[in-house]
């Protein structure tokens, strides 16, 4: 067989019209409205970056981690523009997955489709790591007591089993399961929730805040702004997660591109001005290995108890909101993916009463439940950085070749200073990719290796667009 050939074979495509067919098909309901869609947004990204990785990044950046956070964001701007367009267009499910089926076809979306699912059940994992640090400042401003070390924490980092990233995933599935429009509107309360919270972080954070504590600014030079930028991006995840919602929208066309850039709004005014605040109220050797670092610092310039009690509280809430997006997000790539024949059929099983994939949310939450308990913060954070990124810069080239294909715009969204935007925004893409650390590449090597062997075994032999078109067979 002709290289020709298997190339047509490996990038069959979904025609753009067969995505909006599925627009009105499928066992799920439409039951989310664009403030529970923006809600959405905002939920799984704020909380990540703030929360848990400062204490990450500033040790990477020093106070220049607001440049860092202003370069990702950035990045996640331009980014946004083409998911926004893709979004207007292509109404379904399934994120970049989706996206790259329509526009680089079927080889491409999958190995995309692997991003994802590292990008949404690491940061699952990651985000969940953290949780126990908030829960047992909150315990201890409140019960004067806290869960022991070595239940709060994974092996690598002192502990020996994290088990409240476990009982976090417990929770979160429980919640999946009652469908999309109960765990929509719980988001919703709980995003509202951590705003306020990280309002009043703010503003007492300001009234300590002391400008020699900006100084150096670049102690480790561009070099250290870019790896915190790098480890930080993973907390942008949020742009993606709106997008896999598409078959439970209201209005997609609409409601989806206005949900995208509202949110990243939001989410980058939010993140700067929490990280300006913070490096301002404390010196950045103090960020070094510190757990919950936002109410640590309430503690030491108040004193008191309530307003770490308050903070820690808003933290438990915020990341049980991130978790509860990205187990979302990634349980309805898989759907998609299961539709397509990518995936076993178990994965796309809808329960007709809950209107949810409950087998797919039960084995998605017991693999993300195990690597919490036993991975460290750091590495989940890097890794899930590389995903996203790699994810982000699919969507960008998916905008140039949907104009290409069809320079006649059907959604209601364009991305302005098209091809310029889509291009800056790959380049900044690899910008950050760059600076991720050397062991991160491995680990995506064996990802995507495993990839390559499950889609030889299964996928490519269940294709359901292939077997709908014999000429690829």
């Amino acid at each position: 067989m002709s290289t020709s050939s298997w190339f047509t074979r490996l990038t069959i495509k979904k025609p753009v019209q067969h995505r909006d067919a599925a627009e009105h098909a499928g066992p799920l309901t439409r039951s989310i409205g664009l403030f529970q869609l923006t809600m959405l947004g905002v939920g799984s990204t704020v909380g990540t970056g703030i929360f848990v990785v400062m204490s990450e990044a500033v040790p990477k950046a020093g106070p220049a981690v607001i440049l860092s956070f202003i370069i990702a964001g950035i990045t996640a701007a331009l980014t946004a523009l083409c998911y926004a367009e893709l979004a207007a267009n292509i109404s379904e499910s399934g994120s970049a997955y989706s996206y790259a089926y329509a526009t680089l076809g079927e080889l491409p979306a999958y190995a995309v489709a692997w991003c994802l699912l590292l990008e949404y059940g690491v940061s699952s994992a990651a985000v969940a790591v953290g949780w126990g640090q908030y829960l047992n400042k909150f315990l201890q401003g409140t019960l004067g007591w806290s869960i022991p070390t070595a239940y709060s924490l994974p092996a690598e980092s002192g502990g020996v089993f994290n088990l409240p990233a476990v009982v976090l995933v417990v929770m979160c599935g429980i919640l999946l399961l009652r469908g999309a429009r109960e765990s929509a509107a719980v988001n919703a309360v709980m995003v509202l929730v951590k705003l306020a919270v990280l309002c009043l972080f703010i503003a007492i954070a300001l009234y300590g805040f002391q400008s020699s504590n900006l100084q150096p600014f670049l102690p480790l030079g561009a070099a250290g702004v870019s790896a915190a930028a790098g480890t930080i991006f993973f907390s942008y995840i949020g742009i993606d997660a709106i997008t896999t919602a598409g078959d439970e929208v209201k209005n997609p066309r609409r409601n989806m591109p206005l949900a995208i850039i509202i949110s990243l709004v939001i989410v980058t005014v939010i993140y700067v001005l929490v990280a300006f605040a913070a490096v301002g109220a404390q010196p950045q050797a103090a960020f070094q290995g510190q757990e919950a670092g936002l109410a640590a610092i309430l503690e030491t310039l108040t004193g008191a108890k309530w307003p770490i009690v308050v903070l820690s509280a808003g933290a438990v809430i915020s990341i049980f909101s991130v978790t509860l997006v990205t187990l979302y997000g990634q349980t309805r790539i898989m759907m998609v993916m299961s539709r397509d024949g990518m995936l076993p059929r178990l994965f796309g099983h809808v329960r007709a009463g809950r209107k949810a994939p409950v087998p797919n949310t039960l084995i998605v939450c017991a693999l993300v439940a195990l690597v919490a308990a036993v991975f460290p913060l750091d590495v989940l954070a890097d890794l899930t950085s590389l995903g996203t990124l790699v994810a982000f810069s699919v969507v960008s080239v998916a905008v140039l070749i949907l104009r290409k294909k069809h320079p006649e715009p059907t959604g209601r969204f364009r991305v302005p200073f098209s091809p310029f935007f889509p291009l800056l925004s790959i380049a900044f893409c690899i910008y950050l990719v760059a600076s991720l650390p050397g062991k991160t590449y491995l680990l995506f090597a064996i990802w995507l290796s495993a990839a390559a062997l499950v889609y030889l075994v299964y996928s490519y032999r269940n294709s359901a667009l292939r077997r709908s078109d014999p000429g690829h067979n």
